[in-house]
């Protein structure tokens, strides 16, 4: 044998364990990475279900300040319990026989064992495998058990209309409202795709990254859980003391559009969404619902009166507390006249007759113009189901009175988080964002996408404006209360708002309904955080700041500490 005969066997040799290699490292790659679960449910053989039968789906996660994550909605693992009524000896018997062991309606078990042309019907779900284990050794004619997963939320009631749930359509499981519903496709796996063969697999896999279809994994989203527990206290705080309605709000990233928490009540036990008796509470009213929110839509009025030159914080007016448009008279929240009055002074003590004049200045074209620009009138494009716009159609009105109206607030209507977008656009210097919920996704194949969203920095309005705007809102929270609530070291920019409901019919508004409104964001001329909440209707309270400013003042100072944020004067 010739040197250059021997090298070219060595070569083939070595070509053939890299192969062997190769193979092997890929099959236990898929064994243990990608088909875990599948093997771990085959160590429970004894209580096997039919592959295509046993659910499984991605996750979704919180994501903690420290960047690591908490599981927000996963799948647990148990057993389930069913029966086979024609081969039950006594029915009695056997109620008695597995009663200690579960919850078990008597009359609904009996039933079912009476049932005796039905092959199968499942009695008890959940369970663990010391019941089981007990069940199991009484060998009981008739009774089987399988194995069973299912879905879980280990926050309860936490998030639960942005989470949202799963519940059939058909004979498959899929995802109802939140993120569930949004991100169904991707958080869905195909039954029975744990058992094609490993070199179909391999190669189908290959054939799905060049056709770019679609992937299966987990959500990783912007919600921060003690933020969310922080804001869910707070908030329901509330609405149970001020026996509202609904109440609902959002802590987000007026900068970036992420949001690290959002909430509504009444909310819901997501484990036992089965249990609410109106479906009603299962809408997520952060974007499902619009309402006239009132004197908190004045800055961005004020702030185009600015961007235009119409008005400066030192423009006066004479304040008669009222003023007469279109033979209406609108009034001041007391029907008090403050003389002489500066455009500060209006956004203190939150005038109507001073936003009448600022928008008189501004024009009605121009007026419409901004808001339009603000993004009000459109979806957010939040990665949340049946997003709605709000309704601004007043604005295409010949009449004065409507704009005058819309000056302070009244008679346009706003998502929440359609107005807490706007609002950023102060906040961040004229910047257009949009509010998202999901920062990750992590693809079951080992690879993930980091998502991004747009940004507009078209300077929708000039950043000498809002850091002017910013100024005011400032000077707005260091006046409530004669300055309580001033923070020595942090600039906090705020505005209240107090609206009367619109009549169901549309005729006109319920003089004893108001729905309170509440926005803030900090350190005010760099923020991070900006704070939204309403409560609708809410009893024997008459203005949003008795309301709302005690449960901002709150989460402003867990914020803060919470996230290390430092002093700004």
């Amino acid at each position: 044998m010739n040197l250059s005969s021997f090298q070219f066997r060595i070569r083939i040799v070595s070509v053939l364990v890299f192969v062997f290699a190769l193979i092997l490292v890929s099959k236990l790659f898929f064994v243990q990475v990608i088909h875990k679960n599948l093997y771990t449910e085959k160590a429970d053989r004894q209580y096997a279900t039919p592959s295509s039968n046993i659910f499984d789906r991605g996750s979704i996660f919180f994501t903690k300040k420290d960047g690591s994550l908490v599981a927000a909605g996963t799948v647990s693992s148990g057993f389930k319990l069913a029966i086979k009524a024609k081969d039950i000896v006594d029915a009695e018997k056997t109620y008695e026989s597995l009663a200690p062991y579960m919850e078990l309606d008597h009359d609904a078990f009996t039933a079912k064992a009476n049932k005796v042309n039905d092959p199968y019907e499942e009695v008890a779900t959940h369970l663990t495998k010391e019941q089981v284990s007990a069940i199991d050794s009484m060998k009981i004619p008739g009774v089987s058990i399988f194995k069973d997963n299912w879905r879980f939320y280990p926050g309860g009631s936490l998030a639960s209309h942005t989470l949202g749930f799963l519940a059939y359509k058909g004979d498959d499981k899929v995802g109802q409202y939140g993120i569930e519903r949004y991100y169904n496709d991707t958080l869905s796996k195909p039954k029975d795709e744990a058992y094609v063969n490993f070199f179909a697999e391999v190669f189908s896999n290959i054939q799905d990254q060049v056709k770019d279809t679609k992937k299966q994994g987990d959500v990783v989203t912007t919600i921060e859980p003690n933020t969310q527990h922080t804001l869910e206290a707070e908030l329901g705080g509330a609405f149970e003391a001020w026996h509202a309605d609904q109440a609902g709000g959002i802590i987000m990233n007026p900068q970036t559009g992420e949001v690290y928490a959002i909430a509504g009540f009444p909310n819901f036990d997501l484990n036992k969404f089965g249990e609410v008796k109106d479906p009603s509470v299962y809408r997520n009213i952060m974007v499902e619902d619009v309402l006239e929110f009132g004197s908190v839509i004045k800055p961005l009025v004020m702030s185009s009166a600015l961007d235009t030159g119409a008005v400066t914080p030192e423009t006066t007016y004479f304040d008669k507390g009222m003023v007469t448009v279109n033979k209406k008279d609108i009034y001041n929240f007391d029907k008090k006249g403050r003389g002489t009055t500066t455009m500060q002074t209006v956004l203190d003590q939150s005038l109507n007759t001073g936003m009448v004049f600022a928008e008189s200045k501004l024009g009605h074209a121009n007026f419409r113009t901004y808001m339009k620009s603000y993004g009000i009138g459109e979806k957010t494009g939040i990665d949340l189901p049946n997003e709605t716009s709000g309704l601004i159609k007043n604005l295409e009105s010949p009449r004065d009175i409507e704009y005058a109206n819309a000056s302070f607030g009244q008679g346009i209507a706003l998502t929440p988080i359609e107005a807490v977008r706007a609002f950023s656009i102060i906040a961040n210097g004229g910047n257009l964002v949009t509010p998202h919920l999901a920062k990750q996704i992590r693809y079951e194949d080992g690879t993930s996408e980091i998502l991004k969203y747009p940004v507009s920095y078209s300077g929708i309005i000039k950043k000498e404006t809002t850091s002017t705007m910013s100024r005011m809102l400032t000077h707005v929270f260091e006046s409530y209360d004669g300055g309580a609530h001033k923070m020595e070291h942090y600039s906090i920019a705020s505005k209240t708002g107090t609206a009367q409901v619109a009549m169901d019919n549309g005729k006109g508004y319920y003089t004893d309904r108001h729905t309170h409104s509440f926005f803030g964001y900090f350190p005010a001329y760099d923020p991070q955080f900006i704070v939204f909440m309403f409560l609708k209707n809410p009893k024997e309270v008459k203005y949003a700041s008795q309301t709302l400013i005690p449960p901002f003042i709150n989460i402003t100072k867990f914020l803060l500490n919470y996230y290390n944020v430092p002093p700004d004067r």
